[in-house]
């Protein structure tokens, strides 16, 4: 059976509200009485009752982390990043998938209530009046990860998706490619989706490359068979590039599957760049140069200053961009040797 405070207070020859004081402010009890104390504890194996401590600090140390589609490689790393601070920070995660769905979402914002909660990170997702009218219902901080506002003045930590975009269509340009096809997410999505493509197409025009966007770009969701059917039909109406851009890497990984069944060669016939470098970067064949997020860096950052938020700590900066770099691997080749 538990062992409970009473059990405690009992073995200790002293009252349940001075077992609490040594559980909560033990500096305030005689060294003595702390040491009895402590040591009842020990002998009872007694775990202090985690909510009960939450009423009494105000705080329950757990955080909610909303994603719209656990399934997808991205957030592996992402998410190990925000356990490993929370750990350090002495805080849990409770992880709601959303699957893009707006019934699963506010469902997920009704669990996290009744938790009660102290603090969320909602992840790549736009922050639509709905959603930051439940933000403000909460009364809880908030953190975007992956994403960021313009409209809200909510913190964020992502990285510059616009200039990464650019940066990749660049790394291609600057090795000889100049018919450089793109598979994207929608223009649409204010967040990954459009800004890509308008980096992608700032590194067209720099460079003095006249291409038609309803030629070049492709688009689709960010999966493997979004991937495939992407590149499938880029290739039908661009049969003349050189290479490709795709903005995730289960996307990339897709495009050289058709490419490879299709006798093909990457990156000889058609280079591919990927974006995220999550783990299957590294386990393709051929290895897939991508243009890395830090994404367990990201992860950390994010419950750093959420934590940072809930114990009444000001911040540096409202919204924070990390640096991307592109991994070369095996998957473009330079058409200027």
């Amino acid at each position: 059976m538990k062992s409970t405070i009473k059990d405690v207070a009992r073995m200790a020859n002293v009252s349940i509200s001075t077992v609490s004081r040594v559980l909560n402010n033990p500096d305030i009890v005689a060294k003595d009485k702390r040491d009895n104390i402590l040591d009842a504890i020990k002998q009872l194996n007694y775990t202090p009752n985690a909510l009960a401590r939450g009423l009494i600090h105000k705080r329950t140390q757990t955080l909610g982390v909303l994603i719209p589609d656990i399934s997808n490689l991205f957030y592996a790393e992402l998410i190990k990043g925000m356990e490993d601070a929370a750990h350090q920070s002495g805080n849990n995660l409770i992880i709601c998938n959303t699957d893009n769905n707006q019934d699963r979402k506010n469902s997920s914002f009704k669990v996290l209530s009744e938790k009660q909660i102290d603090g969320i990170v909602l992840t790549s997702e736009p922050v639509y009046p709905d959603s930051y009218e439940m933000f403000k219902q909460l009364g809880v901080p908030i953190v975007l990860a992956a994403t960021h506002s313009l409209e809200y003045e909510i913190p964020s930590v992502k990285v510059n998706d616009e200039l990464a975009a650019f940066d990749a269509a660049e790394y291609l340009i600057r090795r000889g490619h100049r018919q450089i096809g793109m598979i994207s997410g929608s223009m649409l999505d204010p967040i990954s989706g459009l800004p890509r493509i308008q980096g992608f197409l700032r590194a067209l025009r720099a460079h003095g490359i006249d291409l038609d966007p309803e030629k070049c770009i492709e688009h689709g969701n960010y999966h493997f068979n979004d991937g495939y059917e992407a590149m499938k039909r880029l290739h039908k109406k661009f049969p003349g590039m050189t290479a490709v851009f795709a903005t995730s890497d289960e996307r990339a990984i897709g495009c050289i599957s058709y490419l490879h069944e299709n006798k093909i060669k990457v990156p000889d016939d058609i280079s591919v760049i990927g974006f995220d470098n999550t783990r299957i970067a590294g386990m393709s064949f051929p290895k897939l140069t991508a243009v890395a997020q830090p994404l367990h860096e990201m992860g950390q950052f994010v419950i750093r200053k959420l934590d940072r938020l809930i114990n009444g700590e000001s911040l540096e900066e409202l919204r924070t961009y990390m640096a991307h770099w592109i991994v070369e691997r095996e998957t473009v080749c330079d058409l200027k040797k």
